[in-house]
């Protein structure tokens, strides 16, 4: 699998505005995302089936509508901006959760969600859970969600996207 740098842009844009209620951070884009260039590409992710599934979206989008979520108040961005692939063949320094801190600060949504236990490690440390994190990342709440990844199977939980959910409409 080809794993490189793109030097001269991100493999997948960030979707990010002011206002947003949840901003769902991912490790990095899948060679099928980065390929295709859109988030969660790969037709055994989860990743758009659930986002209906739980209610955060009124219909069922596929992974090139990508650019429709912030009408959802919904965001997107990866902890590696310049790398794709699996978290096993990423270079050591491809995570950037300075990068990501800075964002959040300066966009300010309502929520982060981390797409993995691995992107929420990275970010948080170890010792974390799945769910509502005690303590915040950037000064916002911050869950973490079992990873949607077809890869990720043994550990799929539909529950805590549904918390995830109820949270954003309170």
């Amino acid at each position: 699998m080809v794993n490189h740098p793109k030097t001269e842009s991100f493999v997948l844009p960030d979707l990010l505005r002011p206002g947003l209620r949840v901003v769902f951070c991912g490790t990095a884009a899948g060679a099928r995302s980065a390929r295709d260039g859109a988030y969660y590409a790969h037709p055994g992710n989860m990743f758009w089936r659930t986002l209906f599934a739980v209610g955060l979206t009124p219909r069922l989008l596929v992974p090139a509508e990508y650019p429709l979520l912030p009408g959802f108040g919904i965001g997107l961005t990866d902890l590696s901006k310049f790398h794709y692939g699996n978290d096993a063949e990423l270079p050591v320094d491809a995570f950037d959760v300075a990068a990501l801190r800075s964002k959040v600060e300066h966009y300010a949504p309502g929520a982060i969600a981390f797409t993995s236990k691995h992107g929420g490690t990275a970010a948080l440390g170890k010792g974390i859970v799945y769910g509502l994190q005690e303590a915040r990342f950037a000064g916002v709440p911050t869950f973490v969600l079992p990873s949607p990844s077809g890869q990720a199977r043994r550990s799929w939980d539909l529950h805590t996207w549904r918390e995830l959910a109820e949270f954003l409409r309170r």
